[in-house]
């Protein structure tokens, strides 16, 4: 029988940021469908206007918990930091190709944080959370005057002598028309972005979900229950322990 050890790797701040993240996503990802299809749904316009304001708050705290991990990669832990994260750095391709032989071979390495791959698609993802955070703060001033650029998107198109805090999201005739279609122009590319940006998002959590089931089958290391108890149970020596000590 395999000699089992108990290690600590993820700290609180990394097991409460992965299950806010997940709640925020399926509940951006339920509210985002709904406006998506509102014609179809029979939404007026003042239930879009709460679907989008329930998706905005929803977007805040996705945005601040993101922004707290991403500090956090500073300063947390040794496995929740950039150099356990990032790929690269020296001899990270032959990393990645003594991986790939073990994990085909039936033996796979055992890692306590991320093993090579792994840490590619962390970043991949981060950069795609990041993204639509952005965008998705972009779209609140645009669609609906929230923060953090409402009041200046306000100002922007509300007609003469119509006080910008007054304005209310589609109706236009308080809108200057000509300003309005230019913030129009200015939100194209980001409501392109947020748009396909979630369907990749969507895409590539289900690949990491999958990744996971099959990692934690192949490589064992109890990675879901990991998430919650930030105890990893590996049966050999983990093959970056060196890495981040």
């Amino acid at each position: 029988m395999a000699d089992l050890k108990t290690y600590s790797v993820w700290d609180a701040s990394v097991r409460w940021f992965h299950w806010i993240n997940l709640l925020c996503m399926l509940g951006l990802i339920a509210v985002g469908v709904a406006i998506l299809n509102d014609e179809a749904l029979g939404v007026t316009n003042d239930g879009k206007i709460l679907l989008k304001t329930v998706h905005i708050w929803i977007g805040y705290v996705f945005a601040l918990n993101l922004t707290w991990r991403l500090v956090w990669a500073f300063i947390g832990g040794p496995y929740a930091r950039w150099r356990a994260l990032l790929p690269g750095g020296r001899g990270y391709l032959n990393e990645v190709g003594g991986y790939l032989a073990d994990f085909k071979a039936g033996r796979p390495r055992q890692y306590l944080g991320h093993n090579p791959l792994g840490r590619l698609a962390v970043s991949l993802l981060l950069l795609l959370l990041l993204s639509q955070a952005v965008t998705g703060l972009v779209l609140a001033g645009t669609d609906l005057f929230y923060p953090p650029i409402g009041a200046w998107i306000a100002g922007w198109v509300a007609a003469p002598g119509v006080d910008p805090a007054t304005l209310v999201p589609y109706t236009k005739e308080m809108y200057d028309e000509t300003a309005y279609e230019a913030m129009r122009a200015f939100r194209k590319p980001f409501i392109t972005v947020h748009y396909y940006g979630f369907y990749v998002l969507l895409a590539f959590a289900l690949l990491h979900i999958l990744a996971v089931v099959v990692t934690e089958l192949r490589e064992g290391g109890n990675l879901i229950s990991a998430m919650f108890s930030g105890k990893k149970i590996l049966s050999e020596p983990p093959a970056d322990r060196a890495k981040v000590d």
